[in-house]
């Protein structure tokens, strides 16, 4: 049954890495600072028309996109890197792998837009404005995290960003209730990232139906390449319009995959092969899929991309240092932030006779 299961992942992954080389090449050159690429048309359920086949990318929006995947990657990195150090405890999910998918949403929708993610979103908090600095701070616990040392892995915010929800799903009734958001037509684009495993079950063997972008039942759907962060970016501008123009809400899937397993518990490969990951990174990695086409199009030198990606190595030695030697919280300051805005007040603690002030 094991042998089966991991041919069938083999086969499709082998599937999917056939159709992402043939995007890589150029479609077409329209000048030295832009190019035409084609994309992965995505699945529609409970739609007539999707997001565009091709897209245009410009020099100076794929050296963005470059430099902020190789930091979350590098930021991830790093931050099982502290954990095995043992400066980072609790629980800690990464992302690496997963790129496309926080970049790509954020180039797709609006700095004003408000997002609430599940647990594996440090690289959403990178994006959405957070500093590399104030995410690993917050990993070591440290008073300059972006939560004050107080949330960790699970609980990081910004404006506009709701992040970190340690509860399995509830980022879905959070964010509005399909039923209700479909009753309303409120502006909710509901995301999936499947990153085809749940804590160590491949989704074929959990679920009767793959499809999850169908999952909505009543809502339309887009089944998306969560490797590709053009892909991504054109999905995400084509649910945002769809939803701004007042029809309602709408359903994203993004394939994507984690490199890392499950929680830093996990090693990753009890349930799958270290031939299938390193196949999908040498195949369908997405900072690569970005590289080779940037490269291919020249709109980028490898020379230039080397430079970036020392720049992006000095930014997260810079904040690691800065988050194992940061002091931590301290203990009169248990009680703090506990309202975002509100009159100081005393908090209980572990016994009647311990009390903090809570201060805003």
């Amino acid at each position: 049954m094991k042998n089966m299961l991991a041919a069938f992942i083999s086969r499709v992954l082998r599937r999917v890495a056939q159709k992402s080389a043939l995007r890589v090449l150029v479609a077409s050159r329209n000048s030295s600072n832009d190019a035409t690429f084609e994309i992965e048309k995505c699945d529609l359920y409970l739609l007539e028309e999707g997001p565009p086949v091709t897209t245009v990318l410009t020099r100076a929006e794929g050296l963005k996109y470059y430099k902020i995947m190789l930091t979350v990657r590098r930021m991830e990195l790093k931050a099982d890197q502290l954990y095995k150090q043992k400066f980072i405890r609790g629980f800690c999910h990464l992302c690496d792998g997963q790129e496309a998918c926080c970049v790509g949403l954020e180039a797709g929708i609006n700095p004003s837009d408000h997002v609430i993610t599940s647990y594996r979103a440090h690289g959403m908090c990178y994006t959405r404005g957070l500093s590399v600095r104030s995410i690993l701070t917050e990993l070591t616990g440290r008073r300059g995290g972006c939560a004050k040392g107080k949330g960790g892995s699970m609980h990081m915010y910004t404006k506009n960003f709701y992040g970190g929800n340690g509860i399995v799903g509830a980022q879905g009734p959070l964010a509005e209730a399909f039923n209700m958001a479909a009753l309303w037509k409120l502006p909710c684009v509901f995301i999936c990232e499947n990153n085809l495993y749940a804590m160590g079950t491949f989704t074929e063997r959990a679920a009767a139906s793959t499809d999850y972008y169908k999952r909505g039942n009543f809502i339309p759907g887009l089944k998306v390449d969560g490797m590709d962060v053009l892909c991504v970016r054109e999905a995400t501008k084509f649910a945002a319009d769809y939803c701004r123009s007042g029809k309602g809400p709408i359903l994203m899937e993004l394939q994507t995959y984690r490199y890392h397993g499950h929680s830093m518990s996990d090693p990753g490969v009890s349930y799958r092969t270290r031939e299938e990951i390193q196949e999908v990174r040498s195949k369908r990695d997405p900072i690569m899929i970005l590289q080779d086409r940037m490269v291919n199009s020249k709109l980028a030198t490898v020379e230039e991309l080397k430079e970036i990606g020392t720049e992006v190595k000095k930014e997260i030695d810079d904040a690691a240092q800065f988050a194992t030697s940061d002091p931590e919280p301290r203990l009169e300051e248990l009680g703090h932030h506990v309202y975002s805005s509100d009159s100081s007040f005393e908090v209980r603690g572990a016994n009647p006779w311990i009390k903090f002030k809570s201060v805003s």
